[in-house]
């Protein structure tokens, strides 16, 4: 008992500057819960594994999360997507869980821009490390400079490479800040409509949790949001990895005949 109430009260003191963003310790503490929640399902899972039907649910549970998260590897980013799995399921997990956390906690690490920016810059940069391992660094860049136009249009392709390079570098700004900004404005909008729902008619003993309404709206942000992230994490490995992943696989395919 005094553990969940020394926990709970440094959930508490860390939700307090929720409008600006949790603390640095506050932000560990529920790092820290979502942590020890996906530990604990994928723990369970791997016990029930081959119990029966009834035991096994939730070994059942976390294998329709892996096939669904393959199955998004596989169509988006080709048949090499499956050695990209591992990462995209922890993604998946992390934000799917911090989500999950925010329908219930004053703030979790996803209401957080700082946490965000932090899984955005290793998404991107996984997604460049993917793609110099595909094509090597100087093949990467390449890329960026589009099409060849040839020595003529030689200022055009210097242009193309200045766009496309700030390109990759906003991606960075686009995942964090729509993540952030639908999990942080979910908790200001429940807010706002319980402070309408207070003192109604004068009476201030008189308190309805208005907010409460937007539970179903706030759920669907919880899977929606942790799709996106991972989803548009896929096309950009799909985007830097393709080409070269195919040249492999011919190759690998043609030394087995």
């Amino acid at each position: 008992m005094a553990f969940d109430f020394h926990l709970m009260s440094n959930l508490t003191a860390a939700a307090e500057g929720a409008e600006h963003g949790a603390s640095f310790w506050g932000l560990f503490i529920y790092f820290g819960l979502v942590l020890a929640i996906v530990i604990v399902a994928l723990s369970l899972a791997k016990k029930s594994f081959g119990e029966r039907v009834f035991k096994a649910r939730p070994a059942q549970l976390v294998e329709q999360v892996y096939l669904f998260i393959e199955n998004l590897c596989l169509s988006t980013i080709g048949p090499h997507g499956k050695k990209y799995v591992p990462m995209i399921m922890t993604f998946w997990l992390v934000i799917f869980v911090s989500n999950f956390l925010a329908l219930f906690l004053a703030t979790s690490p996803t209401a957080d821009l700082s946490f965000n920016l932090a899984m955005a810059l290793m998404a991107v940069g996984y997604v460049q490390w993917e793609g110099m391992k595909a094509h090597g660094v100087f093949g990467h860049l390449k890329h960026f400079a589009g099409p060849k136009l040839g020595p003529a249009f030689f200022i055009i392709t210097i242009l193309l490479f200045c766009i496309e390079l700030i390109s990759e570098v906003m991606k960075n700004v686009s995942l964090s800040l729509r993540l952030f900004g639908n999990i942080d404005g979910g908790h200001q909008a429940v807010e706002t409509m319980n402070g309408l729902g207070m003192h109604i008619g004068g009476l201030e003993w008189l308190n309805i949790p208005i907010g409460a309404f937007l539970l179903p709206i706030k759920l669907l942000t919880v899977v929606v949001q942790a799709l996106i992230f991972c989803l548009l994490t896929c096309v950009y490995l799909g985007m830097v990895t393709s080409g070269g992943h195919e040249e492999e696989g011919h190759g690998d395919h043609a030394h087995a005949h």
